[in-house]
């Protein structure tokens, strides 16, 4: 995808593996994660970021409400896109495996997508004024795993196992996201398979074993 032009603010959306992003969306969060990273997210200014892609500060919030927003421009595509693959998960499948599948499906975008990827989760991780936003987001895709569970087992949303296990999810994204940024050599989705193995418990209805 080329970044930074004025063609890439301009154009339609793109559709990206069934979760559809506004690639001129995608243009400004590229080049504002790549200024957060070189110069600081409170150092960047809103001005900084359409400069760098070529429009007007008007044209900025056109798309975004803030400048954190830029961070989560996917975001409610891949949660969509996790919604569906938990709804679609056959029955009989074991909740830990469907979550970590669902998971990986919706946040590796693939190799294509590395370096956006990078610096997204650089940001997300590290950066205090972006993990604020973070804890909004993330309590989202909780709600959603919560209840996932909690129809799987029997129990309600905001019982123990639908709870702890989607606090337990969210841990293993973050713990694999880490893994991903310490080795460039690995893929994201290995890294977040091997986080998701470790951390996330097996669940059953709650009057059987787990």
């Amino acid at each position: 995808m080329r970044e930074g032009s004025r063609t890439d603010v301009e154009s339609a959306e793109a559709d990206r593996g069934g979760r559809p992003a506004s690639t001129s969306a995608r243009a400004l969060a590229a080049a504002a994660q790549r200024l957060f990273l070189r110069d600081g997210f409170d150092q960047t200014s809103v001005e900084d970021i359409a400069a760098a892609v070529g429009v007007s500060r008007r044209t900025f919030f056109r798309y975004f409400a803030t400048k954190a927003d830029v961070v989560w421009v996917e975001s409610d595509a891949e949660l969509a896109h996790f919604r569906r693959m938990l709804a679609d998960a056959p029955v009989s499948s074991e909740p830990a495996r469907v979550v970590a599948d669902a998971f990986i499906s919706a946040i590796d975008h693939g190799r294509d997508e590395d370096e956006w990827a990078r610096q997204r989760a650089h940001l997300i991780v590290y950066a205090p004024a972006v993990q604020a936003q973070a804890s909004v987001v993330f309590r989202r895709w909780r709600m959603a795993i919560a209840e996932f569970v909690g129809q799987r087992t029997g129990d309600r949303a905001d019982g123990a196992h639908p709870v702890a296990f989607a606090h337990a999810a969210m841990a293993a994204s973050t713990a694999g996201h880490e893994l991903w940024l310490a080795d460039p050599e690995r893929d994201l989705g290995e890294c977040l398979r091997t986080a998701f193995d470790l951390i996330l418990p097996r669940v059953g209805r709650p009057d059987t074993d787990v």
